[in-house]
């Protein structure tokens, strides 16, 4: 018997993956921004895989929500670049690191910093450690 299910459009699941990418950044659990939405958090599930795709209005209470520009969620979407797969994967990277305890909790550290100029010489500490390995 052949699988009629239909798979998600690329763009939907870079779309629910950024949400999810923002969501998390801010420590903002799936129940929360459900309530936020007068939504339930399965559905929230749902648009994070791109199982189900976000309307327009939608994405705009999302984006207010989350205190982001809609263009946040498009950021890097497949089909958007020329080089095709080999950006798309050093995308992937980076939502993967940030996704994951340590990215979430550098990210979330790093982001309460206010001075530019330490933030800066934290980036230089940090490009020299990694030159030293």
């Amino acid at each position: 018997m052949p699988d009629n299910k239909k798979k998600p459009n690329p763009i939907d699941i870079h779309v629910g993956g950024r949400i999810r990418l923002r969501r998390n950044m801010l420590g903002m659990s799936q129940e929360k921004l459900g309530e936020s939405l007068g939504i339930t958090f399965q559905q929230i599930q749902k648009y994070e895989k791109g199982t189900n795709r976000v309307g327009a209005s939608r994405l705009q209470a999302i984006a207010s929500i989350l205190e982001v520009p809609v263009s946040f969620f498009f950021e890097d979407a497949p089909g958007g670049n020329p080089q095709g797969l080999a950006e798309e994967s050093s995308t992937t990277y980076v939502v993967d690191f940030l996704s994951s305890t340590e990215g979430l909790r550098l990210n979330r550290a790093f982001v309460r910093i206010s001075d530019p100029k330490v933030r800066s010489k934290i980036i230089d500490l940090v490009r020299a450690l990694a030159d030293d390995e």
